[in-house]
């Protein structure tokens, strides 16, 4: 086959001969692999070939090595280690033969193939002298080949584990990057690939940044780098200095000095995108620093891992100002656009980090700058006065502030209704919205918001919902804070004389012209469930009326219009935010007697509707409609029932959603709640609601994040079902038994470790209500045999010392729960388990009430279960 005409074809732009082509290729890579490869790779390393054919080529073998899905990338992965040696050989051959092509489009393809190859083989102890063959290209006198190997040994950096490459190897890589990053370096395209190599290559030099002469070479180097005549050297030179300041931190203290002279020219200097990455750097730091402070509380003692260097208290006086500069540097219509970023915006979220970071020590350096700027004639003075105070209003104490922001406030509604500028009416909402979020509510000892101004709040964040799209958003946010503050005030809310006026006001926005712009249609129905949901008895009634209105717009949108692809997003998004609010709604009215009697004259309809919606594919819109049924369930009880004939289809299809996963989880949340409110109910749903969620668990394909859930699920139904689950029990232990085998052997990152609690979590609960399920009844027998191996279990979990407090308190109660059902048939047994003793006086001593409760109980259980 003639590979070079069909990768053209692929590329026309006649679609029948685009689809040919395409499938010409699938067939010939289903027929026979190595020779299909072979010929992609021949073809990348051709110089006589054309560039767009050598490119697709290249795009076509680095799909054939990796995908986003994990279960895909398996599979890749396996199916290029089984491959005939001698063809993955040429296949290598070929990629370091382009390397040192004169073109680029070539060589910066083969790069990235080299770089998958690596990330499979290397682990293996496959292609050892890969680093070898690519070290020896950097000496070449062609800058070309040199470039193109750094951007390869980038590329390898990023896509293997630092444990992979032996310490001399990343010496002699760390060697060549430096080198080719020094100013001596004469051709600026080989300096900036090796200055991007170094930052992917940071992970790997933690033997380095220990040595001082090592670390200072490095250090030097990135610097001098950050001086170069090129903006895009010192960009990537910045990028390291900020990826420097995460990964060591600890090591910073010798050049800070130095960096904050660097940085502050770059800001006040530099072009903006050397200026944004100096200002990520204090940012990071910030980030560091905030870190180590909550989690060691600020009381350093000699002994812990990581001090605090107190770097940003340090830079203080020179850092606020520098940042303060920043806040002038606005650009007009940054507020329109979704995804603007500038040296203001980041000059002001750094300034926030800041606070967060020193907290009092920030206020006197912030307060004049906003008292000199805020009643200039200029916007941006006005602007970046409004900028700077809205930024420092989380993490100084409420004392210091709450002086400040009473004077402020009756400025800021003034100056929000009256101020002619847009940018400044925009900033004085968002910090508005600050202030009632930090400084309002039960946190706070002297409210802000007292009987004398809350009509003039409300009035003003009403009238300015009427302003342009961003305005009216940001001022929406105020609101939603406004409200949350009053969350729990008791019987009588001062909000509760505006309730109607402000459900009036956020459902006209809803229905502006201009709402789909800034998010501010989304932002409106947010805004109305806050407020539903922070509503008190008083206004129940005005709540119970918004049902009807708001099931006639979600009636509305499923009136069968054709509408073009465009419209039909919209449409959805409002179906999904409608949903949203219903089920705000129905928890509200669900929660206290007289008003669930009165709601459930709707019911019938609201379930209809959104059995309706689910006819509508799209993904966002099912997730919202689940959950919003997960909540009629609760509030309906066992009434539920009679929708589930009907209902019990799309549930099914939930559970198979394997593609679109959170719809995944979120049924299986809803499948408990039903559980939870059917009770002995749902057991003619069971056999097939256990069969699909036996096979989401052996499945390969569905997202590992959908697991914990579907264990607490078993738990559920076991509860609501009773020994009737006796019918799946054998199904359900085995698959318990071996994901707890997976979740007590596991040492590893943050993120696994987060991962492995939830599992466990999900085990435990679901173990928790098949004990409590069988518990009274006949058969609870049948339980014994799993005794052994769930002590073992919990046993296991104790002894590796990772759980988080919620796992602690739900092991603590299947501890309790095996006592309490099998009473002294596992007396025995649970003395014998490390768990019964040091474990549960761990837990008895817990400062957490909740453990301390669930212990207690335990405690009582386990000595029923053992004086018999």
């Amino acid at each position: 086959m003639e590979v070079t005409q069909v990768l053209l074809n692929a590329q026309s732009i006649d679609g029948a001969v685009r689809r040919n082509a395409e499938e010409s290729l699938k067939q010939f890579q289903e027929q026979n692999l190595p020779g299909f490869l072979l010929s992609l790779s021949g073809e990348l390393a051709n110089e006589e070939k054309p560039v767009e054919t050598r490119k697709l080529a290249g795009l076509i073998l680095k799909n054939a090595l990796d995908a986003k899905e994990q279960h895909r990338k398996f599979e890749l992965v396996q199916r290029w280690l089984s491959l005939d040696g001698n063809a993955k050989s040429q296949i290598k051959a070929c990629l370091l033969k382009t390397l040192s092509s004169p073109v680029p489009d070539a060589w910066s393809t083969a790069s990235q193939v080299i770089a998958k190859v690596a990330g499979i083989e290397l682990p293996q102890k496959q292609w050892p002298e890969l680093i070898g063959s690519l070290l020896s290209n950097v000496h070449q006198l062609q800058a070309n080949a040199k470039q193109s190997t750094l951007e390869t040994l980038g590329y390898l950096c990023e896509e293997v584990s630092p444990d992979v490459i032996d310490q001399d190897q990343v010496n002699k890589i760390l060697t060549a990057v430096v080198q080719g990053m020094s100013a001596s370096e004469g051709n600026p395209d080989v300096r900036l690939a090796a200055t991007r190599a170094l930052y992917n290559a940071l992970g790997f030099a933690q033997a380095n940044f220990s040595n001082d002469m090592e670390r200072d070479y490095i250090m030097r180097v990135v610097c001098e780098a950050t001086l170069s005549p090129e903006v895009r050297i010192r960009q990537a030179a910045m990028e390291c200095l900020v990826s420097i300041s995460s990964t060591y931190y600890e090591k910073l203290a010798p050049y800070i000095q130095d960096i904050f002279n660097i940085t502050a020219k770059a800001v006040r200097e530099d072009e903006e995108p050397v200026a944004l990455q100096a200002i990520e750097f204090w940012s990071s730091i910030c980030d560091e620093e905030i870190d180590i402070l909550e989690e060691y509380g600020g009381d350093f003692t000699g002994d812990s891992d990581i001090p605090c260097f107190y770097f940003i208290k340090q830079a203080l006086p020179a850092l606020v100002p520098m940042l303060l500069e920043t806040l002038l540097k606005q650009e007009e219509g940054q507020d329109q656009d979704e995804g603007a970023w500038n040296i203001a915006m980041a000059g002001g979220t750094c300034l926030g980090l800041v606070a967060r970071t020193v907290g009092d020590d920030i206020v006197p350096l912030v307060v004049p700058f906003t008292e000199e700027n805020i009643t200039k004639p200029d916007w941006r003075q006005r602007e970046a006065a409004t900028y700077a105070f809205g930024s420092i209003l989380e993490g100084p104490s409420p004392e210091k502030l709450i002086p400040l922001v009473n004077v402020a406030l009756t400025f800021m509604l003034s100056a929000l209704t009256k101020d002619p500028n847009s940018h400044v009416k925009d900033t004085t909402a968002w910090t508005l919205g600050r202030i009632f979020e930090f400084l309002h509510g039960s946190v706070v000892d002297s409210p802000i918001i007292t009987q004398a101004n809350c009509q003039q709040i409300v009035t003003v964040l009403l009238q300015s919902m009427k302003d342009t799209p961003n305005v009216a958003e940001k001022a929406c946010g105020a609101l939603y804070f406004l409200a949350q503050g009053y969350e729990e005030v008791g019987p009588s809310s001062p909000l509760t004389p505006f309730f109607q006026e402000i459900v009036q006001s956020l459902l006209t926005v809803t229905h502006r012209e201009d709402a789909g712009e800034s998010r501010l249609r989304t932002a409106a129905y947010e805004t109305l469930n806050e407020v539903v949901r922070c509503s008190t008895d008083e206004t129940a009634p005005l709540v119970l009326q918004l049902v009807p209105v708001i099931m006639m717009e979600l009636h509305n949108t499923l009136e069968g219009q054709k509408l073009s692809s465009d419209e039909r997003e919209k449409q959805s998004e409002l179906q999904g935010l409608l949903c949203g609010c219903l089920q705000v709604i129905i928890q509200k009215l669900g929660s206290s007697e007289p008003t669930k009697y009165v709601f459930m004259q709707y019911a019938d309809q609201i379930m209809g509707l959104f059995l309706r919606v689910f006819a509508c594919r799209n993904a966002t819109v099912h997730e919202e409609a689940m959950l919003a049924i997960g909540a009629l369930a609760y509030a309906t009880g066992t009434d539920f029932a009679k929708y589930m004939p009907e209902f019990y289809r799309y549930l099914e299809m939930g559970l198979q959603n394997f593609e679109e996963y959170q719809v995944c989880a979120v049924t299986v949340g809803v499948v408990g709640d039903i559980s939870r409110a059917l009770e002995e109910k749902i057991v003619p749903f069971c056999d097939g609601i256990m069969t699909q969620l036996l096979k989401n668990l052996s499945s390969n394909q569905l997202h590992r994040s959908v697991k914990p859930p579907i264990f607490s699920c078993f738990g559920d139904i076991a509860l609501a079902v009773g020994e009737y689950f006796e019918k799946y029990l054998m199904w359900a232990m085995t698959a318990l038994q071996s994901a707890a085998e997976l979740s007590t052997h596991t040492a590893g990152e943050d993120e696994l470790i987060e991962y492995t609690n939830s599992l466990r979590n999900g085990i435990l609960e679901a173990y928790s209500g098949i004990f409590q399920g069988f518990k009274n009844s006949p058969k609870t027998q049948i339980l014994i045999p799993y005794a052994p191996h769930i002590l073992r279990f919990l046993d296991g979990i104790y002894m590796e010392k990772d759980m988080d407090d919620v796992v602690m308190k739900t092991s603590i109660g299947v501890l309790g729960d095996l006592a309490d059902t099998l009473g002294s048939h596992v007396g025995p047994l649970i003395q014998q388990s490390v768990s019964s003793k040091d474990f549960l006086n761990e837990c008895l001593s817990s400062e957490d009430l909740m453990i301390k409760e669930s212990a207690e109980w335990a405690k009582l259980a386990i000595g029923r279960a053992i004086s018999v």
